[in-house]
């Protein structure tokens, strides 16, 4: 398969790459037209990676709470629990029940 011309073939950048690229866009380090050129990509792509980086970064910041962070509960986690201690005490009272049973048919 061959490119046309004046289309720079398909590059994939590593997370790192972007990020990095990125970092140097909102600094002021570098332009889109720039960074495309050093990375060896087309301009599309950055600026897509731009769009991308910012509301992942927004969408990040939006999940974060200021101050103490109050642990989430884990839903399973709590039901297993649930489980185990609910299992503890049914085994629990078949062991008295067993020993109370053993106990009548040595004596008895």
């Amino acid at each position: 398969m061959s490119t046309q011309p004046g289309r720079k073939r398909k590059r994939f950048l590593a997370p790192q790459e972007k990020y990095e690229i990125w970092m140097q866009l909102v600094r002021g380090e570098t332009t889109v037209g720039e960074a495309a050129e050093r990375a060896g990509v087309d301009r599309s792509t950055i600026a897509k990676l731009r769009v991308v980086a910012r509301q992942g970064a927004l969408d990040a910041l939006a999940q974060s709470r200021p101050g103490g962070r109050e642990k989430q509960r884990d839903v399973e986690l709590d039901e297993a629990r649930s489980e185990i201690e609910r299992l503890r005490t049914a085994l629990a009272e078949m062991a008295v029940r067993l020993t109370l049973a053993e106990g009548k048919e040595r004596w008895g």
